[in-house]
């Protein structure tokens, strides 16, 4: 399973709850990329210069580092994927490593939020967490790349018939409860 939104759409705290529920690893980019960070790790420095901008980290080390954990013990029964793929470049990644070992995605979860509801999220989240990549500019440039970019992968998701969109706005609560209906319907259709 995949989660896909913008940023500030609640899909970390969703990720987690599915996971807690389904029984599946959460297998979030941004908090591997964010631990990397703070252990100033060789992936962490090179990563940090492009999430303190706002911009996606390289192909090229995200496909390296998701190939890597999609081959973990823990993610071979099951993964809820969030943060991966952002662009069409890494939906093609993705095809190619779940065919490798005879696997695919059964559902994609978009979150949806508008804009405004976002930045005011993300600029709340940066004051209470302290985090160097949510500053007003940094948020409206990662929302830009998200409706340039990562738009067209939940297009592409949704030629494939495996798109289901859940309203993002509202109490945690209220939201996981669409997220599980939403994800029993899809299983039920497979």
């Amino acid at each position: 399973m995949l989660i896909i939104g913008p940023p500030g759409s609640g899909k970390g705290t969703q990720a987690e709850r599915i996971s807690a529920r389904l029984g599946v690893v959460a297998i979030s980019t941004g908090d591997i990329f964010r631990a990397n960070v703070k252990g100033e790790t060789a992936l962490g420095l090179e990563a940090r210069k492009y999430m303190d901008n706002g911009d996606f980290v390289p192909d090229s080390v995200t496909n390296k580092m998701v190939r890597e954990r999609l081959q973990q013990q823990d993610a071979l029964e099951g993964f809820l994927l969030d943060g991966y793929p952002r662009t069409t470049a890494q939906v093609q990644e993705l095809d190619d490593i779940l065919a490798a070992e005879d696997r695919k995605l059964d559902v994609v979860l978009q979150l949806t939020a508008d804009d405004a509801e976002l930045v005011k999220r993300l600029l709340g989240r940066a004051k209470d967490d302290g985090r160097s990549d949510d500053n007003e500019t940094v948020i409206r440039h990662r929302l830009d790349l998200y409706h340039e970019q990562t738009e067209a992968v939940v297009g592409k998701y949704a030629d494939r018939g495996i798109l289901t969109q859940v309203d993002g706005i509202g109490a945690m609560d209220v939201v996981t409860d669409r997220v599980l209906r939403a994800i029993e319907k899809a299983r039920a259709a497979y």
